[in-house]
C-alpha cells in the first residue's frame, strides 16, 4: 500500500516526480505487466434514452426544427362569395376597385377580373380574406376559364419578383417598360368581350367606380 504524501500547500507535495513513483510502487506495477502500464478498454457509452431530457444543454440556443405534419388544404369558400359575385379588393395594387368573382383555383385563391376594359383590373387571383362580398351579383354567360390556371399566374409573378442587381439597379430608369406578353393580352381582350356583354349600363357604371368611406361612415354597420 502506498504511503500518504506530504503536501506543503493544497495540491502540492513535498515529494518529486522521483519519489512519488518509487512511494507509489508504480515501478512494480510496470514490471508485473511487461514493462508497460495496463490499459482498460473504454466502457460504451449507453444508448440516449428518447425523450429523456440531456443532462448539459449548449450555452447557445440551438434551433430545433418543429415537427410540420399540417396539409396544406385550400380555403373552403364563403357562402356569400357565388360565381359572378362582385367583389371589394381591400389591399394591392388595386385596392378599392370593384371586381367580378370567376371561379375559385385549387389554390383557394379567388380568380377575378375588373373587366379590365372598365376599371383596368385584369384577370387576377386574390385572397378570399382581402376581399368584401357585395349582394350585386351578375349573371355570368359561358366563360372558358381552362387557360386562367395557378401555373399561368405563377410564370407572370415569377418574372416580376426577379431579383436585381447593383447594375440592374442603375439602369432601370434609362430601360424601357417591357411589353406584356401576347399571350396574356389575347387572353384578357377574350375575357373581357365574353363578359362585358352580360353587364348593364348601370353595372357597368357601379363596376368603374372605386369603393371610400367618407367621414362619418360606419364600416361594421354598412351592409354591401
Amino acid at each position: 500500500m502506498a504511503k500518504p504524501a506530504k503536501f506543503i500547500a493544497r495540491g502540492i507535495t513535498a515529494e518529486g516526480r522521483a519519489k512519488t513513483y518509487k512511494r507509489k510502487a508504480l515501478w512494480a506495477i510496470k514490471k508485473k505487466n511487461g514493462g508497460k502500464f495496463p490499459t482498460h478498454p473504454k466502457k460504451a457509452a449507453p444508448a440516449p434514452v428518447e425523450g429523456k431530457a440531456p443532462r448539459f444543454y449548449p450555452a447557445d440556443d440551438v434551433p430545433k426544427p418543429l415537427a410540420h405534419k399540417a396539409v396544406n388544404k385550400p380555403a373552403s369558400l364563403r357562402a356569400s362569395i357565388t360565381p359572378g359575385t362582385v367583389l371589394v379588393l381591400l389591399a394591392g395594387r388595386f385596392k378599392g376597385k370593384r371586381v367580378v368573382f370567376l371561379s375559385q383555383l385549387p389554390s383557394g385563391l379567388l380568380l377575378v377580373t375588373g373587366p379590365f376594359k372598365l376599371n383596368g383590373v385584369p384577370a387576377r387571383r386574390v385572397n378570399a380574406a382581402y376581399v368584401i362580398a357585395t349582394s350585386t351579383k351578375v349573371a355570368l354567360p359561358q366563360l372558358d376559364l381552362s387557360k386562367f390556371t395557378d401555373s399561368y399566374f405563377a410564370a407572370a409573378e415569377s418574372k416580376k419578383k426577379a431579383k436585381k442587381g447593383e447594375k440592374e439597379f442603375f439602369s432601370a430608369a434609362d430601360a424601357k417598360k417591357k411589353d406584356l406578353a401576347q399571350e396574356y393580352i389575347a387572353n384578357q381582350k377574350a375575357l373581357d368581350a365574353a363578359l362585358l356583354p352580360a353587364l348593364s349600363a348601370d353595372l357597368k357604371g357601379y363596376l368603374s367606380t372605386r369603393f371610400s368611406l367618407k367621414d362619418g361612415d360606419r364600416p361594421h354597420l354598412m351592409k354591401f
